[in-house]
């Protein structure tokens, strides 16, 4: 499952994608991210492997991911002393957790065990409907003997991922809902594209980064009538 978050950053638009590998693999795009400066696909900053322990208690194991390219990812992030930032753990009071709410109080906020007929379901809780469907699946083909569907048991395989930040100079539309259209647009012909041709893939074919834009770039600003 891929999240796909377009906003416009002056004369470029920010596309990031952050993804849930199934059946518990977490990919997070970097948090450092402005969006001023644009550059093609970047990969994930880390990866989170999501381990129940019981009905009320799950474990994180995560990967940090670190360029060996000088400034490219912040000095704080390669220090094993500092947690990663963004409400991972409770706040320092409870004033606190309430004023600047983070993850920790999203999911503790729902009881030890969630009610769902409880909550109000919106649009923009689509991708959570999507998760629990695909998870309830998951479960079912295991009661049945199954494998849940993401799960590879060859050690040598290598598994495409899409989680990135993807930033583009792609000037605003003069009437604004055309922009938001034009923004959503990239977000996902980004994506579709990512999907068939996977950027991290290609580059571990050639044992070489992504340089400048890539393919999918290139495609794309030709779609939308950019010269690169």
């Amino acid at each position: 499952m891929i999240y796909i978050g377009t906003r416009r950053v002056g004369q470029n638009v920010w596309a990031r994608m952050v993804e849930a590998v199934l059946p518990n693999l977490q990919q997070v795009a970097p948090i450092w991210e402005t969006g001023h400066q644009e550059h093609a696909f970047s990969g994930p900053m880390l990866s989170r492997w999501v381990v129940p322990q019981d009905d009320t208690n799950t474990m994180f194991i995560e990967l940090r991911h670190v360029s060996e390219t000088e400034g490219v990812t912040p000095a704080w992030w390669g220090d094993r002393t500092k947690m990663v930032p963004g409400g991972q753990l409770p706040a320092d009071s409870y004033e606190a957790g309430q004023r600047q709410p983070g993850d920790y109080e999203a999911q503790v906020s729902q009881r030890p065990i969630a009610i769902h007929g409880l909550e109000h379901i919106g649009a923009t809780d689509r991708g959570v409907m999507m998760f629990r469907n695909q998870t309830r699946r998951g479960i079912r083909a295991v009661q049945a003997g199954h494998d849940p569907t993401g799960l590879c048991r060859d050690t040598g395989a290598i598994i495409p991922t899409y989680c990135n930040d993807t930033v583009l100079r792609l000037p605003p539309d003069i009437d604004p809902a055309k922009d938001r259209q034009q923004m959503r647009e990239t977000g996902r012909r980004l994506a579709e594209g990512y999907l068939k041709d996977p950027p991290l893939l290609a580059s571990w074919r050639s044992l070489n980064p992504p340089a400048g834009h890539s393919f999918v770039v290139d495609q794309l600003m030709e779609a939308v009538g950019v010269s690169t």
